[in-house]
């Protein structure tokens, strides 16, 4: 099993523009229009897809709210950075 990462190492290494909110990460990204936002969340699915990683995805019109947790450790791990990162990169 993974194992969690501490509340002092999240906030050290969590990517610029995520929050932290409670055992989750998140980052609201913004797009010029649905299209572009759609783009980003089939490219986010693909990843997630990949790793078995799968993030709660919320699609507006032009922006797109993204949350990482790992369910079975319990909170926020390695893996939730790494993909951070990946959607950080996306975009």
């Amino acid at each position: 099993m993974t194992e969690t990462l501490d509340d002092e190492e999240v906030e050290r290494r969590l990517p610029e523009d995520w929050e932290r909110d409670g055992d989750e990460i998140v980052r609201v990204y913004e797009f010029d229009d649905y299209g572009s936002a759609v783009r980003f969340v089939n490219d986010v699915a693909d990843i997630a897809d990949e790793e078995f990683h799968h993030p709660e995805v919320v699609l507006r019109y032009d922006e797109v709210e993204v949350r990482f947790t790992t369910h079975d450790a319990g909170g926020i791990t390695e893996k939730d950075l790494r993909l951070a990162d990946y959607c950080d990169g996306e975009y």
